[in-house]
């Protein structure tokens, strides 16, 4: 029978309709469109803009080869760094400037080299990575907001894809609508009763071991109550943290191990599915606002979000906001918990 469950930090709802259920292998990815002539791979560095950061073994000549993870602007950037912020309004209408950056992270030198497939002490320096650029972003006073993400494999739409792993950083001179929902969420959680709900809903999953994936003594991964895609995996440190940005090097080790065991898990189960994973975090603290910043220290837990694109949204989607997740998280996490990797 169909289920109706509701996210305890943002209450959404979701369907949970094993009704529809198939089996992991039943999840066939789309048809691969062609492959592009990959500008990423070490040799091709000036096929690019000009590198911004860049993790080496050993030559410090930006823009050439010898690099273990690299970081440049994107060629079509979504927001643009060199402008200062202008609002203004059309009527009832608020608009502003697109001032922002946008920067790809590539985290191998190797075509068709995946997180997931990388060694843990690579894995480390692509975190190291991440916590760099986000807090580098965080010196510009204009940018309220970094969001980190991945977009793996043949997504919809896509005409050509390049397989060659990646992430992308994008700095905001906004709070998006959804992070405002969640730091809203998690205030009013901790306003009631004085706890952070992410640490709770650690205890709680901890406890009863029917959603865990993967947890070592640093990190825990699970399929949440109300995953609203299939096989759907969140991960969380144990000990309470607001930012990403503060993540000591001496956890590196333990996140990616759990990245990359999670990865690793989706791929063998689901047959190397397409996938989003998207970083949530706190948003950059430069003015106070007591609407969001009095408890957000001690109310906000960043988590990684990892997400399984198997099944697409319809009108009932679109028209409620209402995900139909035709597998259950308790048999994802089941089913991933059992494979071998």
């Amino acid at each position: 029978m169909p289920e109706l469950r509701r996210d305890p930090v943002v209450g959404y709802w979701t369907i949970i309709s094993t009704e529809r259920s198939r089996r992991p292998v039943e999840y066939k990815p789309d048809k691969i469109s062609e492959e592009a002539e990959c500008p990423f791979c070490e040799g091709r560095e000036l096929r690019t803009t000009h590198e911004i950061y860049a993790i080496r073994k050993s030559v410090p000549t930006p823009d050439s080869s010898g690099w273990q993870v690299r970081v440049i602007p994107s060629k079509t950037p979504l927001l643009v760094s060199d402008q200062k912020i202008a609002r203004f309004g059309e009527g009832i209408y608020d608009l502003m400037n697109g001032v922002g950056r946008h920067e790809i992270i590539v985290e191998s030198p190797k075509h068709s080299h995946d997180l997931d497939e990388m060694p843990v002490s690579h894995l480390e320096d692509v975190i190291a990575v991440y916590k760099e650029r986000i807090n580098q972003m965080e010196t510009d006073p204009r940018l309220q907001y970094a969001l980190l993400f991945k977009n793996h494999g043949q997504m919809i739409n896509a005409r050509q894809l390049i397989r060659h792993s990646r992430s992308q950083l994008i700095g905001m001179p906004i709070i998006p609508k959804r992070v405002k929902e969640e730091l809203l969420g998690v205030k009013s959680y901790f306003d009631r009763r004085e706890r952070c709900v992410f640490c709770d809903i650690l205890r709680q999953e901890s406890s009863e071991g029917l959603r865990v994936v993967y947890q070592n003594d640093a990190f825990f991964a699970f399929c949440p109550f109300a995953s609203r895609a299939p096989f759907e995996i969140w991960i969380l440190p144990k000990k309470h943290s607001a930012d990403f940005g503060r993540l000591e090097p001496s956890d590196f080790r333990g996140f990616a191990e759990t990245l990359k065991t999670s990865l690793a898990k989706v791929r063998v189960l689901l047959n190397d599915p397409p996938y989003n994973f998207i970083l949530h975090t706190a948003p950059y603290r430069h003015k106070k606002k007591d609407a969001y910043w009095k408890t957000l220290e001690e109310d906000f837990h960043w988590y990684l979000l990892i997400s399984p694109r198997l099944t697409h949204h319809a009108g009932f989607e679109w028209g409620t906001g209402i995900h139909i997740n035709p597998t259950s998280p308790e048999d994802a996490a089941l089913l991933l918990r059992e494979t071998g990797v």
